[in-house]
């Protein structure tokens, strides 16, 4: 990867740790409204994988979509004033973080529904197979979700019509308060990708590096017509399962994955020890997007909120 891609790659991720870090502040101020699941720790997988999209694809989220969101380039201003729910917002403030959404970036949605996603990428790659457009659509779910039967009957639908697709597992060990090693039959959910014929890869999810390796090979072969791919992204969520969870079922993990994993301090610590980038350049990018994130929170504040004449629209679509 080149200087640019390398500076790139850490200002996304940069990007989504501020982000969710200064949600996580001002959710608890009480001017948020809804519930708020934070991607903070998983930075790595939504970059790695969607640095190999362009316009053409599309991706799914989950609950957590906050960090899919702004890898897929979705206005970070925009999304803020919607997380407050402002008319400014993405989706105007009628969607909030759990339907966060902006369909110019092709990004579908967060979803409250787990294993709401997976299902509509199957549509979307199905489409791009049918138009020729050489677009894949993404899945990202979680450990949770790949439990759902939503989520098997789409890797079934992928593989049986051979679609441009690809399913990223981003298991963070608990689906909500469940340990995966207690809710999943199998040691890795990737393995459960033999029963529907397509590869399976698991990959360290502190790793950027693995995941953009890994993600670039499956998203290549689906647009060749190689067909789908389960990626299943091991890693650790730095904040509860929402704001407000106690994480009583957790002990010192956090802590020891901050320490010792952190996909941001592996990043620099990569990229300056073999003087592909300078600390100088990092921490602009630090100061940049701490400004942005800054004047995000600001005008978020300073945005109004739906008024009734905003009740009837976005209701039906015309084609």
């Amino acid at each position: 990867m080149d200087e640019t891609g390398l500076l790139t790659a850490y200002r996304t991720m940069r990007t989504i740790r501020a982000f969710e870090d200064r949600v996580h502040q001002e959710f608890a101020k009480g001017d948020i409204p809804g519930f708020v699941h934070l991607y903070a720790g998983e930075e790595a997988s939504a970059t790695g994988v969607c640095m190999h999209l362009d316009e053409r694809d599309a991706i799914a989220s989950t609950h957590r979509g906050h960090g899919h969101c702004i890898a897929k380039g979705v206005d970070v201003r925009e999304m803020m004033a919607e997380i407050y729910g402002r008319r400014t917002g993405s989706c105007r403030g009628k969607g909030g973080s759990m339907h966060i959404a902006d369909l110019s970036k092709g990004m579908l949605g967060a979803n409250g529904i787990v294993g709401g996603g997976p299902p509509l990428i199957c549509g979307t790659a199905l489409a791009a197979k049918m138009q020729g457009t050489g677009g894949v659509g993404v899945a990202f779910f979680g450990d949770g979700a790949s439990n759902q039967g939503t989520t098997l009957e789409a890797l079934n639908l992928a593989s049986v019509w051979n679609l441009p697709a690809v399913f990223v597992a981003e298991n963070n060990g608990y689906a909500e308060a469940t340990s995966s090693s207690w809710s999943v039959s199998v040691d890795n959910i990737a393995d459960r990708a033999a029963g529907f014929g397509m590869p399976g890869v698991i990959v360290d999810g502190f790793d950027f590096f693995a995941v953009h390796e890994v993600a670039g090979e499956a998203i290549e072969r689906a647009r060749n017509g190689g067909g789908p791919t389960l990626i299943e992204v091991k890693f650790t969520r730095y904040y509860g399962h929402f704001e407000g969870d106690q994480q009583t079922y957790r002990s010192n993990e956090v802590a020891r994955a901050k320490q010792e994993s952190d996909c941001l301090k592996a990043f620099r610590a990569k990229v300056t020890a073999n003087g592909q980038l300078t600390d100088a350049q990092l921490d602009e990018i630090d100061r940049e997007v701490d400004q942005l994130i800054d004047e995000s929170v600001a005008a978020a504040l300073a945005a109004p909120e739906p008024g009734r004449e905003d009740l009837e629209t976005d209701v039906y679509i015309s084609y």
